[in-house]
């Protein structure tokens, strides 16, 4: 990745959002707030008056909240394998369903809940009488034989700072990231209109064929509704793609403008 870097002369900038490692927590943190936040932290940093964003998985949503909130900032964007909203207007009730059907039981329950019932979430998580979301029970069931190999081989050389991530508490970190990403949204993908009518940047969406945290169905059928996005399938590709340097390679050529 660091002759990409040095080759196209980039730099990606991480950072802690709210609830996470050193970021203060925000209980009213909303799909909204995300877009705001990430303005602020361009303009402290005074990294230029538009920038290219990433969101993979749960990032997905705040990666969506830029494209509605602050296209103007924009200069392309690549959601990988991004979070997906079974309560989105836009989607037919089959198709709902039928993706949401895919998910372990634990899942369909934890997720309804963080919908529905918002206020219920942190007893959801904590309740020791039924099973939650699988991830933290260790169910690794839900990673397809692609992302396990990849887990694998991503704890033989762990990242320093990942204790770090959650030293604030799951309630303030994933649980609050959870409840903000299936609450109402104030607007529904479909309706975003093309961000770069005259082609002088891209949105991608990057799915894999065999994951099976985010069913590819619904990106798929976003991606149709939005023909200004890119889709890009991956075959033979799980959740965990973007850990893959080929893939995130592409990713990156794909969405920087040929020089």
């Amino acid at each position: 990745m660091q002759d990409i870097i040095e080759e196209l002369g980039i730099y990606f900038l991480s950072f802690d959002r709210a609830g996470y490692g050193d970021s203060d927590p925000y209980p009213s943190r909303s799909v909204k707030s995300e877009a705001y936040d990430i303005q602020e932290l361009a303009d402290k940093l005074e990294i230029g008056s538009k920038f290219y964003v990433i969101g993979f998985s749960m990032g997905g949503y705040p990666a969506w909240s830029c494209l509605r909130y602050i296209p103007h900032r924009l200069l392309g964007a690549a959601l990988v394998v991004p979070f997906v909203h079974y309560w989105w207007p836009c989607l037919p009730a089959e198709l709902a369903k039928q993706a949401f059907r895919k998910l372990l039981p634990q899942d369909q329950w934890t997720f309804r809940v963080a919908h529905y019932a918002p206020w219920l979430f942190n007893w959801w998580m904590t309740q020791k009488w039924f099973h939650s979301l699988s991830l933290l029970e260790g169910n690794m069931s839900i990673l397809c034989s692609q992302d396990l190999e990849m887990v694998k081989k991503l704890s033989s050389k762990p990242n320093p700072g990942q204790e770090k991530i959650r030293q604030q508490g799951l309630y303030e970190s994933l649980y609050r990231d959870i409840m903000a990403g299936y609450a109402q949204w104030e607007f529904d993908p479909a309706d975003i209109p093309d961000l770069f009518p005259n082609k002088e940047g891209s949105v991608h969406i990057w799915q894999g064929c065999e994951d099976r945290i985010i069913p590819f169905e619904i990106n798929r059928f976003i991606a149709k509704k939005l023909p200004w996005i890119q889709y890009h399938e991956v075959p033979n590709a799980g959740h965990m793609m973007m850990f893959d340097p080929k893939v995130c390679e592409s990713i990156v050529r794909e969405l920087l403008p040929a020089e």
